[in-house]
This record gives structure tokens, sequence and C-alpha cells, in this order.
């Protein structure tokens, strides 16, 4: 049965405010109630429709009152924030993830309405290592487990989340997680890794990736939301691409660097515009991750509609990046040569 007073947590963002707006267009859906510490703008304004905003920091226990008030019954979580950048620095988004998501644990464990939970999260909680299996199941621990940043937060909101489930087993808990999202509407350190016309890569490493078109994440938050599925689920489109073959697909050129200087590597991503780039997103550059989503299609009855390579297919073309060595782009690094070279001789 369908919910009547849905709760979304970071709706200005721009996930959040796309699952907001599609729960709102569902007339079985009596309110649909967006929270986050500022409005809506640009684009998400235009889209969450009949979604009653209210501005409140969910890291402060008065989420409380927003739930009993409103008589929530399904909350559907998405303010985990992946990148300090955006949260305004590594302490606060540790806040937003960790504290934020204890505070409204609390509220909907108070809350007699609840009777759902849909969490986001990340197949960023596996790690990556050599060590890992050739896909990682639901019930298969991180052989290197993360040790800071976003899948760090991740590890601990799981904890916190399954704590909330044993206390509250009359709430179905839906647990998603995510493997890297694309789409060319999207800005994530990964998107700005791949748009970099010189992309340094681990020497001797090729890792299999694996990505998820935003549609067809946002299909599953939606159905989460709609139907009773409790569980932990990985959501991540089919198949897989090797680096090598995105760095060619998207036109780049990779740049190999040794193991020995991944810190380095870190740094000169940082300098060319992705400065979110953590330890940890640059082992999944040097080892990848993949993961086994048949537990997701069989209770959902759900397929994607974008593979690895079709989702990874749309971002190149949404965001039209064109071959860097082009004969369009080696003809300007000519004249930009020859010009520099002309200019030297004329000031002799």
């Amino acid at each position: 049965m369908p919910p009547k007073v849905v709760l979304v947590t970071g709706v200005s963002r721009h996930l959040g405010g796309r699952v907001a707006a599609r729960l709102a267009a569902d007339p079985r859906i009596e309110r649909v109630i967006g929270v986050d510490t500022a409005p809506p703008t640009g684009d998400v304004a235009d889209i969450i429709g009949r979604t009653e905003f209210v501005r409140a920091d969910i890291r402060n226990p008065l989420i409380a009152k927003v739930i009993a008030t409103a008589g929530v019954d399904t909350v559907v979580h998405m303010n985990v924030v992946a990148t300090p950048f955006g949260a305004g620095g590594r302490s606060s988004m540790k806040e937003f993830n960790v504290i934020g998501t204890m505070q409204m644990l609390a509220a909907c464990q108070k809350a007699p309405t609840v009777s759902k939970l849909v969490v986001r999260s990340t197949t960023a909680v596996y790690g990556s290592s050599p060590r890992d299996p050739a896909m990682f199941t639901e019930d298969i621990d991180a052989k290197g487990p993360p040790r800071g940043g976003y899948a760090k937060d991740a590890v601990e909101v799981e904890g916190y989340v399954r704590g909330f489930a044993r206390r509250r087993p009359d709430v179905t808990v839906t647990m998603l997680r995510f493997a890297n999202f694309l789409s060319p509407r999207i800005e994530t350190p990964l998107t700005r890794y791949f748009e970099m016309a010189m992309m340094p890569t681990v020497l001797g490493f090729d890792p299999r990736l694996q990505f998820l078109h935003v549609q067809d994440g946002l299909d599953v938050l939606q159905q989460a939301s709609l139907e009773d599925h409790h569980g932990t689920f990985n959501v991540a489109g089919r198949g897989v691409l090797l680096l090598s073959q995105a760095i060619r697909r998207a036109g780049r050129v990779g740049v190999p660097v040794p193991q020995a200087a991944i810190g380095p590597l870190g740094a000169l991503i940082r300098a060319a515009g992705a400065s979110d780039f953590s330890p940890e997103q640059l082992n999944f550059l040097a080892h990848g991750r993949v993961v086994d989503i048949g537990k997701l299609e069989r209770t959902f009855g759900w397929t994607p509609h974008y593979s690895t390579v079709e989702a990874f297919d749309d971002f190149v073309r949404g965001r039209n990046l064109s071959s860097v060595l082009s004969p369009e782009n080696v003809k300007l690094a000519e004249q930009a040569v020859l010009a520099r070279m002309t200019g030297r001789r004329s000031d002799d």
C-alpha cells in the first residue's frame, strides 16, 4: 500500500529533489515534505511540484517535531553527503552524515506513525583492495574496510540503521547501496575526473568499474518508497568497464603514475579541479569494485534500463566530450605551438 505522508531529507540536492518530485507526482500520496538546511534553487525548485519545503537541520533534535507533527509514515533519507567540498569541509560532512543520521533515526524511533525507512548508502562500504572478490554480494564484508571520508561515514550510517531496525522491527527498513552515479547533469569528483584531458591512472592497474545511471537510481528509490522491501540491496548497472576502456570512450588520454605516487596522484587530480578526491576514491581507481544486483532484481522485480557502458556513454554524450586527439584539437595545438614559436622569434 502506498504511503500517505512522506518525508524526504536532502531535498535541495539533485537526487533528493528528484525523488521528492517523483513522489509528489503520485496522487496516491497525500503529502510530500522536503527537508533541508536551505530551500531548493534552480531546476530543483522548478520540479518538486507540491512538495512542502521545511527548513530544518537533521542534526538538530527538532527534526523529531517535524516528523511527529506531520504524522510521517515514510522517511526517505537522502541527506548523506558524498563530498566535503559540498558540505563545507570534512568535519561538517561527517556531522551531516553521521550525527544527522543519528538524530533522524532517534526521531523515527520515537514516532509511532513511521512504518518505513529508505536509506541511501553506497557500494563504497565494500572498499577497494586487491583481495576483493570478483563481485560483492550484500552478505560479503569489505576486504579492505574504508578508513576515512564518505565511505567510512556510510559504514557508520549503516551500523546505526541496523541498530534502528533491531529496535523498531515493525518498520520496513530498505538500505540501498548505490554504485557511482553517472549523468550529464550531476557533478561529482568522478565526473570531473573523466572530463580531464589527461587522466592520471595507477601504473600497472586497469580496474573494473561499475556505474549507475541516475534515472535507474531514481526508479529504485521511488519503488522502495512505494513498496515494502526490507533489507540491504546493491544497485548498479549491469556489466563493467575497464578504466582503460572508459578513458578511450571519453576520448581522454591516460597518464600512468607509479603506485607509490598515489598521494601525488591525488594532488594532481585536486589541482585539476576534482578537489574532493579521497584516498578511498584513488584506491577505487586502482582496484575498482563490482557488485552483484541479483537480490535487487529478484526482490524488486526490476532490471536497470542502462548498463554500465550505456550509462557511461550517455554521460559522455551529455557532457559533449570530444576526443582530445581529434584532428580539430591536434590542429589547435599545432597552431598554439606555432604562434608561441613565432612570438619568440619576433621578440628576438
